[in-house]
Order: C-alpha cells, then sequence, then structure tokens
C-alpha cells in the first residue's frame, strides 16, 4: 500500500525526518539501556573479552532486516500462510531480545508471542500439549513461542516438576505432534540460544545489580546457575530426542546478543521463500467540514499535567 504524493504534499521535509527519527527511538532506548547494564559491570574480571559488533553497523542491519521482516508479514497474510517459531534456550540466554526486534515493527494482529506462565492445576490434568495447542495460528499468522513445550525436557525435568516416565513419554509423543503440526500445513522453525556459563554468571550479576532488571530474575532462575550441568544434559538429550528433518534444531550462539539477534532474523528470514505482495495506492480523502460543528474545548481537569 503506497500513499499518493498529493496526500502528503503538506507535510514538510522535517516533519517527515522527525516522525522518522521517532520510529527508532524504541530500539534505541533498549540498547541506550543496555550499554548502561554492560557499563555498570565493565570491570568484571570474570566477564569473557570478545569483540563487539560495531554499532553502526548492527543498526543499520537490524532496520534492514525489520524492513525485510515487514515483507515477510505481507506475505503471510497474502499467503494465508500459519508460522510457528519456538525460542529455546538457558535463563538469559537472549531469547526474549530477540523476539523484541523481530516484533517490533511488525503487526501485533499478525504476529504474536506466546509466553505461558506456569501451568495451573487444571492444566496439569490435561494432554501435555493442550495448553498450546490453542495459542497456534491461524492462516496469516506467526506465533512466537517465548519457550514451550519443551519445558518439559528442560525446567519440568531438572527441577523435578514431572516424572521420568512423563520424560519419556515426552520423547516420544513431540516428534508425531510436530510432524502432524507440519502436515498440516504449519511452518514449525526451532531455536536454542546458547551462551557460556561465564557469560550467564555475567548477565545474572547484571540484574541482580539492577534495579530496573532485578523482575527478570526470578528463584527458578537462581536455582538454575547451581544445576547448570543438570540443564546441559537436559539439552543434549532433548536435541538428541527431537531434532527432525521435518522440525529441525537451529543454534544460535548467543555470547554477543547483537550479533544473535542480527544472525536469528536473518537465518529465519531464510527459512520461507517471501516475495513482494502487490499494494494498490491510496489517497487521503478530503475531510468532511459541516458548518454548524463547534468543537468544544476538554475541560482542564480531564487534561494531564504538561511537564515536559
Amino acid at each position: 500500500m503506497t500513499f499518493s504524493n498529493a496526500s502528503s504534499s503538506s507535510f514538510s521535509m522535517d516533519r517527515v525526518k522527525q516522525e522518522i527519527a521517532d520510529s527508532f527511538d524504541e530500539e534505541l532506548e533498549m540498547e541506550i539501556d543496555e550499554s548502561r547494564l554492560e557499563t555498570m559491570f565493565a570491570d568484571m574480571e570474570d566477564h569473557p573479552e570478545r569483540e563487539q559488533l560495531e554499532r553502526r553497523t548492527y543498526f543499520r542491519e537490524l532496520f534492514r532486516l525489520q524492513h525485510e521482516l515487514v515483507r515477510l508479514q505481507d506475505w503471510v497474510v497474502h499467503k494465508g500462510l500459519k508460522v510457528v517459531v519456538i525460542f529455546e534456550g538457558r535463563d538469559s540466554a537472549g531469547k526474549g531480545g530477540a523476539i523484541k526486534r523481530i516484533t517490533q515493527r511488525l503487526n501485533p494482529r499478525v504476529c504474536r508471542v506466546a509466553a505461558l506462565p506456569a501451568p495451573n492445576e487444571r492444566e496439569r490434568t490435561q494432554w501435555y500439549f493442550q495448553r498450546y495447542t490453542a495459542h497456534l495460528p491461524a492462516a496469516g499468522e506467526i506465533v512466537l513461542f517465548d519457550r514451550s513445550w519443551y519445558n518439559r525436557a528442560g525446567v519440568e525435568k531438572v527441577m523435578g516438576f514431572c516424572s521420568d516416565d512423563d520424560v519419556e513419554e515426552f520423547f516420544r509423543s513431540v516428534p508425531e505432534f510436530e510432524r502432524m503440526l507440519v502436515r498440516s500445513g504449519i511452518i514449525l522453525i526451532k531455536y536454542w540460544f546458547s551462551i557460556t556459563d561465564e557469560e550467564q554468571q555475567f548477565r545474572f550479576a547484571m540484574r541482580i545489580h539492577d534495579p530496573l532488571k532485578q523482575w527478570k530474575l526470578s528463584p527458578m532462575d537462581v536455582e538454575s546457575r547451581r544445576r547448570w550441568e543438570d540443564y546441559t544434559r537436559a539439552k543434549e538429550a532433548m536435541l538428541e530426542h527431537t531434532h527432525i528433518p521435518e522440525a529441525p534444531w537451529w543454534v544460535v550462539e548467543a555470547v554477543d546478543k547483537k550479533r544473535a539477534r542480527l544472525n536469528c532474523i536473518a537465518h529465519l528470514l531464510e527459512q520461507i521463500p517471501y516475495e513482494d505482495v502487490p499494494k494498490s495506492t491510496v489517497t487521503l480523502p478530503d475531510r468532511v467540514r459541516h458548518a454548524d460543528y463547534i468543537r468544544h474545548p476538554v475541560p482542564e481537569e480531564m487534561i494531564v499535567p504538561d511537564r515536559y
């Protein structure tokens, strides 16, 4: 969909530039926040040294890839595709940051995030996959699972929330469940975000010392540090049993968060062939004006104080 020149001729170029700049602010704010955290712990001895992606390159590539994501979104709607993307990985591995950058400029009615809480009493008595199937996409939709049915092979197994028999049944069932999804026409893509022991330690330390991030560090996250090796064994078993041709796992090296985001988005775009969708030109109509209409003033007590 494009706009005719006639509809935008009354806008100055400065105003247009300002609007474009404003659209970048959310990403900049997130990056500034993360830079503040990095600076806060820049002198930590156990933080691994690594080459950081140059900032200008990161933003240039991010905005380019986000433009491609919008094109992909239009294609998904145009063709009525059903897309599921699973994000798994250790606590603090960067799944949420990647999901934010994917969804940032997309239509939330087309692309939504499913981040389910712990199952309630009723859900614990259901077929294990039942509460996840309710979030699967219809035609023209993309669903990003921020953790998924793979909780059973990870946190539930390690923390003792299910039995060994439950895990074995999961490993028997999940390949058939995912093949069934694929046969139904769902495009299923699975990502595992991988970080090192040292990097998780560093990110948890940042969260402990930053009041804006402390909510991200749950008692379960704290316990996961002690059980690093248990989670490693669980991950290895999960990949061994559920890496199938119809729905393979893709591992994202995520120690460098910026590279991980760009690599993940670029790879995601490669998994679904897409093209430009023909769009009609939109011309804004002239507003109808009535001589007898008088706009009433807003009462002062209803106005939000102008503090900035």
